[in-house]
């Protein structure tokens, strides 16, 4: 696993120019994409980018009303503006536009690189302070959760326990009767006894996350960790008629340096919610490897994936697309992954589907 290249969309009606570019960024560890067009600018910038590099004279329309357009579209990248006909007039509408260079063509490969190296050095201030701004309103969030988890743990989980207790005497009762007086009797005490189990499980999610245990780390054997989750959710990969599968390299991997069972925690619930997203006959796979210092490990589905307006989002307490989620399953995940001194992030599968990606310190 390594990290994506940054993205660089050119847009130069100027086919040898295009070629130049894409050879000279391409060499300097930049994916780049082609547009000729203003159209072919705006289907390509679709996908994302993180610097457009824009022409200010194209056949199909003016490099300065794109250059706003593409900012507008996508406000955390950067837009450096290229022209052979510098004036006062269009440097202040670069400005306007957005831009945050403007460059001569031809411009010395030194000069693109520095500027481009400037333009994304941007882009990472933009990406920090979206994540700090989400770290504030999660933290936000965890003060309230703390503040309520003393009122839960006792006026909740009491009377809870007491229903539980109460109506498990009441089952016992009912079995008691005849055959064909339990079926009417038998089916809403079920239902409201699977109620109270959830109910409860909802509470523990609450109080797991707001009073995480003490971290004790130790060594874990990746290889092993990565066969016990999938034995023991072979059965509910059966009856969903979904295939699951491990990935692992057969040469050694690094132990990791972490509590097994948190770590256990944390596969079995990506690969639940993985399983509960693939539609039958699809696939989830676990993976595993190592880079560096680090063991990665990916869970991928073939389902509809996590799209990309909600990626910042789903590890936000309370945040949840399941109707009857607590919305704390992957917040306790992520909080778990960070306790080990890891990193979680989600993106796209190879197969199309959502792909969960964990990096964690190896044992030292």
């Amino acid at each position: 696993m390594t990290l994506s290249p940054s993205r660089v969309l050119v847009v130069d009606d100027n086919a040898a120019f295009l070629d130049n570019l894409d050879e000279l960024l391409g060499d300097a560890g930049y994916a780049v994409r082609a547009a000729s067009t203003c159209r072919a600018a705006r289907e390509k910038a679709r996908d994302g980018f993180d610097v457009a590099l824009v022409d200010l004279r194209l056949p199909d329309g003016d490099g300065t009303a794109l250059a706003a357009e593409l900012k507008a579209g996508s406000p955390d990248s950067e837009v450096v503006l290229l022209t052979g006909f510098a004036t006062l007039e269009t440097a202040v509408a670069a400005v306007r536009a957005g831009a945050c260079a403007y460059l001569m063509k031809p411009c010395a490969p030194r000069e693109l690189l520095l500027t481009l190296e400037q333009a994304m050095r941007q882009v990472r201030l933009h990406a920090e302070k979206r994540e700090l701004a989400r770290r504030a309103q999660v933290t936000e969030k965890l003060a309230a959760v703390g503040t309520m988890t003393a009122g839960l743990s006792h006026e909740i989980r009491n009377p809870l326990n007491a229903a539980a207790l109460q109506l498990s005497v009441l089952e016992r009762r009912v079995r008691r009767l005849a055959d064909a007086q339990q079926g009417t009797l038998l089916e809403p005490l079920l239902l409201v006894r699977d109620e109270i189990r959830r109910l409860d499980h909802i509470l523990e999610d609450f109080l797991q996350f707001a009073r995480p245990r003490e971290f004790r780390p130790g060594s874990v054997d990746v290889k092993a960790l990565v066969r016990r989750v999938v034995d023991l959710l072979s059965g509910q990969a059966e009856t969903r008629k979904v295939t699951l599968t491990q990935v692992v390299p057969d040469a050694a991997l690094p132990s990791l340096a972490g509590e097994e069972e948190r770590l256990r925690q944390v596969l079995i619930n990506l690969c639940l919610n993985a399983l509960e997203s693939t539609p039958t006959g699809g696939q989830v796979t676990l993976a595993a490897g190592a880079e560096d210092t680090r063991v990665w490990l990916t869970v991928d589905d073939t389902g509809a994936g996590v799209p990309e307006a909600m990626r910042d989002r789903i590890f936000e307490p309370f945040f949840t697309t399941k109707a009857q989620g607590s919305g704390l399953g992957l917040p306790i995940v992520h909080a778990i992954v960070t306790q080990h001194g890891g990193t979680l992030e989600v993106g796209t599968a190879p197969g199309g589907g959502a792909r969960f990606i964990l990096r964690l310190p190896v044992a030292r």
